[in-house]
Order: C-alpha cells, then structure tokens, then sequence
C-alpha cells in the first residue's frame, strides 16, 4: 500500500494515523481481537495477512485501536473482513473510516463480507446490501458413525490435485481464488471425493481459533458433502471443531447437528455492488459451498 500513514484523524482524546498493516508486529493485532473476544491467534493474523492486505488504526505510542483487511480474489472482487474497532472507540466513527479507507483502496471492485449484528448498522449506511446468512455452528466434536464416515472414491488431495481444487472451489464460491486455495492446501488436511477420477467434493480442515475448522467444503448435494466431512470430524473427536455454513437446514445441516457441531450464532453476508455470484439460482448438481474458508475470507 502507498503511503501508507497520510491519514490521521483526532478521535475522542486520541489522535489515531493509519498504517499498513502488514507494518505493526502481529502481537497488536492480536490485542485486538482479544479486546473485542474473537478467537483468532497469532498464527491466523499472520496467515490472513499473507493472503490479504489491509489498514491498522494506531494512536499515539503505537497501540493498535482498529483494523480491516480486503483479499482481492480478482481485478472485480473482493472479500472484505477483520473489520474491528476497539470498544471505546466502536461509537465514534473508528469503523466507518476504516470502511472508507478499504473501500477506496478496492476501487470500483464488487466487494462481499460476514456481518456481525453489531457491525451490520454500519455496512448498512455505506450501502452493502443483505444476501444471505451464514451459520456458526461449532462444539466438541462426536465421531459419525460408521455409514456416514465411509465412502467410496475418497482420498487425501495431493499437489497434484491443487488446479482441481483451485476449479471446484471458483464453480462454489464464483471467483478464482488460487493463491488462497494454494496457501490452504499447504496447511490443511484435505479430503476430496473422486468419480470417475473428477473432483466432485472437497473439505480442508486446519488449525483456527480455538481449534480446528472444516473449511472449504464443496459438494453439489448433502451426502457428497457428508462424506468428505465425516472424516474431519471423526479425526477430530471430543474436540473443539468449527464449520461456518449458509445451508439453513436439510440433511447437511443435521448431519452437523448430530456430530456436535451445534449452531452457536448467525452472521449476515452482504455485498457492495451486483454480486452476481450469490444471486445465481442454486442448479441442481452444481458444486455449491457447504463451508466457508472462514468469515473473513467467505
């Protein structure tokens, strides 16, 4: 990012600048996130901030009081995310600015993001518009059983697999995403379910927060889904697992339920200018997202 530190503003009794955030030790922002109770650790700024690019309000001595990042998926997307304003400062305006620095630095591209209830207000007065929810479900996890947590034409995805993944993922999601797909390949347990030696399902699963996410997950139905879910959540048993999902219910969904990963809260996904990619009807037999990467990256 150019000049990174022109801005600066009098807020309340602080005088904030911006600043790369790729230029503050990772320490700070994770002070942030904890003030405001999200789980990430270090590990996860430091991987968003290899994927992404972003802002950090910092006052006088250098303490970080806000942050928003923006991963630019291709010259027309963009996801944006890690939206935090420290409490004290979440009523004058800390957000909106941030927002506005983001929004410029994306251009004219269409940009899509996970609401909080307390953010959605926000998003709100500048003009991203509700497309859907999105569904936290999380807990300690409980082995399937044995049916559900066995298939057919399911393995391991290897390098090779990687332009495979990089297709289905962009089919679900609606934009090429490589880099991310490549970073997440390299760091995550995946399974993909193979017919007639095509890709037809996918589930990654890597260290996050309190433990561990399932992370993309692409089928084009339920049980696709399931099976290369299973896996990941008998690996993971009397553990703490996540998986964000837009499915608001059916078979998928219950599946989750059963395995321990109750619903824990609701998030709205919104988009700035025509989002094309969520306006799609669902087509029978078309590779949909069972799961997202994570509530920033979407």
């Amino acid at each position: 990012m150019d000049n990174p530190d022109v801005e600066s503003r009098i807020v309340d009794v602080f005088e904030i600048r911006l600043a790369d955030i790729g230029s503050v030790d990772v320490a700070q922002l994770l002070a942030l996130s904890i003030a405001v109770q999200w789980p990430h650790r270090a590990e996860d700024w430091q991987f968003m901030r290899g994927i992404g690019r972003g802002v950090v309000a910092l006052d006088e001595i250098g303490r970080a009081l806000g942050s928003a990042m923006w991963f630019p998926y291709s010259d027309g997307f963009a996801a944006v995310g890690m939206v935090i304003t420290s409490p004290r400062l979440q009523a004058l305006g800390t957000g909106q600015w941030l927002m506005q620095r983001v929004m410029a630095e994306c251009g004219g591209r269409t940009l899509r993001l996970n609401a909080t209830r307390a953010a959605y207000r926000l998003y709100r007065s500048l003009d991203f518009k509700r497309s859907q929810t999105l569904f936290q479900c999380q807990g300690e996890a409980i082995a399937p059983d044995t049916a559900a947590a066995a298939a057919a034409g399911l393995r391991a995805l290897t390098d090779a697999d990687l332009p495979a993944l990089i297709a289905l993922d962009a089919s679900a999601y609606g934009v090429r995403r490589a880099a991310l797909m490549t970073a997440l390949l390299a760091q995550s347990s995946s399974l993909g379910l193979f017919r007639a030696g095509r890709l037809v399902a996918v589930a990654l699963c890597r260290r996050f927060g309190r433990g561990h996410v399932i992370g993309p997950v692409v089928a084009s139905c339920d049980s696709d889904a399931i099976a290369v879910v299973a896996p990941h959540i008998a690996a993971h048993a009397g553990q703490f697992l996540r998986l964000d999902t837009h499915r608001p219910g059916g078979e998928f969904r219950d599946f989750l339920a059963r395995s321990g990963l109750a619903l824990f809260d609701a998030v709205t996904t919104m988009s700035l200018r025509r989002d094309a990619t969520i306006a799609v009807p669902r087509i029978r037999d078309r590779p949909a997202s069972y799961g997202v990467v994570s509530q920033a990256f979407g």
